[in-house]
């Protein structure tokens, strides 16, 4: 097996996963093929669909064509591309039971051919008890372990199991054993009711918790994933592969599948979409059509609306977009703005993980931003690496209308004007702007990115003005200035960085200047700034 990457945003990337059948492009969508009542052909997914991969269920072709010696899945499947194939698990978590052994569905996988299969886990099924959810991640890994001997030397890539459900403790230990098993992919298990219920907060935690336990070259599927609206989110968060039944059941109940959600087809007037078969029927013409026709259709859309997104998802982390293609997808559903505010939780574990820079400024439209990498890595820098030592006064000044902020006329007069009066002291002092998202900019990195490649909206929330604001304070009171000029106007965030400082200043004994602009950069506005600093660098 060969994984090799080929770009990467955030904790997503695009990879070249080999298999004895072929290669597959990740991150990659597995239609889930039933080998009895498959409404699309495998062959047309994939000259039609694009499909490289698809999965079906090693167990229901063991029931019902077990008794054909020499049977090959691929022959079954009528299918040129990667044939993964579940072992039965679903079955298990839905009916309670499967007529099979561990070791005979290991056996039967080999048989058949599958260039990926999974072992016989016991998913973890929602609301159990802690006691069942243990078992479930024990008998797991006691079945993976005792699977070994069985699948070494095998050409066939297997896929390790990750159980827990929303108990993240028991996530991060079956992570971390099963990540110590030479098993080529990992898969985390049991997600599908957390998603059903549109818990999507949740389901950040669990792939997090999987996510940072488990070997970072390994691919990551998410089973029983399925819907196009929340691909860039767990693409984001690490996700290789997704598997699901849900553009076929979908349709089977008259549900019209898009990027932001789900439609009725009895309540669409017009249908948005241009695949091949929205773009030759209408929304009238498929309701009146015979139920298996329709539903024939419907399934063909919802297909194709699916691995639209994923390439959607591709393009996006080749351009260094995903976090906006993430914002956008979010506002489909308040649970997923509830799953990107969850984000800010790992924020740290983002920023290790994500490139530096991908070519693209940042577009910052709300608080939900605040756990972009690129936020996280400026702070982490400022406080770590930035040389107060030697800087006698901070001058904190109001950030200028245009970027970089250096190239500001406003502040291109600042410092003439401190070059002819204040020659002497201009190495003792600190100059910093102060602007949402960031907080502090010093004034020699201000043209570094990606502190000139932003655009925010105005006015800004509540939240990331206080965030900035806190910021500010923080590095005045980290910093090893005795004192601070604060260039304030009478915005939002003028207001609020003036009432941290002062808060800092009462705390540590720092003098801090205020030096009052109404209209920014105002008349007189340099010369009450000089007057401030001739002061402070007396």
């Amino acid at each position: 097996m060969s994984f090799e990457l080929r770009d990467r945003d955030l904790m997503g990337r695009i990879g070249r996963l080999r298999t004895k059948g072929g290669e597959v492009e990740t991150p990659a969508f597995m239609p889930v093929v039933n080998p009895v009542t498959q409404t699309i052909l495998p062959r047309r997914m994939g000259e039609e669909f694009s499909c490289e991969i698809i999965i079906t269920n090693s167990y229901i072709i063991k029931k019902n064509f077990g008794d054909q010696p020499g049977l090959r899945v691929r022959d079954l499947l009528d299918y040129e591309g990667v044939i993964a194939t579940d072992s039965g698990a679903y079955q298990l978590l839905v009916y309670g039971e499967v007529e099979i052994t561990p070791e005979e569905i290991i056996r039967y996988q080999q048989e058949i051919g599958s260039d990926i299969a999974v072992i016989l886990d016991i998913p973890t099924g929602w609301n159990e008890s802690r006691s069942r959810v243990e078992y479930t991640v024990d008998e797991t890994l006691r079945r993976a372990r005792s699977a070994l001997p069985l699948i070494q030397g095998d050409e066939t890539l297997w896929v390790g199991p990750v159980q827990g459900g929303a108990h993240l403790d028991l996530v991060e230990r079956s992570a971390r054993e099963i990540g110590g098993m030479p098993f080529q992919i990992h898969a985390l298990g049991s997600p599908t009711e957390v998603m059903e219920s549109y818990n999507f907060h949740v389901l950040v935690d669990m792939i997090m918790a999987a996510k940072l336990n488990l070997p970072s070259e390994r691919p990551l599927h998410l089973f029983g994933a399925g819907h196009p609206m929340m691909f860039s989110l767990a693409v984001a968060l690490g996700c290789d592969l997704f598997d699901s039944a849900a553009y076929a059941i979908y349709a089977r109940d008259g549900r019209y599948l898009t990027p932001l959600g789900t439609e009725r087809l009895e309540g669409l007037s017009h249908l948005p979409c241009v695949c091949p078969v929205c773009s030759k029927h209408d929304a009238e013409e498929l309701r009146g059509m015979l139920k298996g026709e329709r539903v024939r259709l419907l399934t063909e859309h919802n297909l194709h609306a699916t691995m639209a997104e994923m390439k959607r998802v591709k393009q996006s982390i080749m351009e260094g977009t995903l976090w906006e293609l993430m914002e956008a997808r979010s506002r489909g559903h308040p649970s997923l703005v509830s799953a990107m505010r969850k984000l800010y939780d790992y924020r740290e574990a983002l920023e290790r993980k994500s490139p530096s820079f991908k070519g693209r400024g940042l577009f910052f439209f709300d608080s939900v931003g605040l756990a972009r990498p690129e936020v996280t890595r400026h702070i982490k820098r400022l406080e770590a690496n930035f040389p107060t030592a030697g800087k006698e006064a901070l001058l904190l000044v109001r950030a200028p209308g245009r970027k970089p902020f250096t190239s500001a006329r406003e502040y291109q007069r600042l410092m003439e004007r401190l070059e002819e009066e204040l020659p002497d002291g201009l190495g003792r002092l600190q100059v910093c702007f102060y602007a949402a998202p960031f907080g502090v900019v010093p004034a020699e990195l201000s043209e570094t990115y990606p502190l000139s490649q932003f655009v925010v909206p105005e006015p800004l929330d509540w939240e990331t003005l206080e965030f900035a604001a806190e910021k500010v304070a923080s590095f005045f009171e980290a910093g090893g200035y005795a004192e601070a000029v604060l260039h304030r106007g009478e915005g939002d965030l003028d207001i609020l960085v003036g009432l941290r400082c002062e808060e800092v200043s009462k705390k540590t004994g720092k003098e801090l200047k205020v030096v009052s602009d109404p209209a920014p950069w105002g008349e007189g506005t340099l010369d009450r700034l000089i007057s401030a600093l001739e002061t402070s660098l007396a």
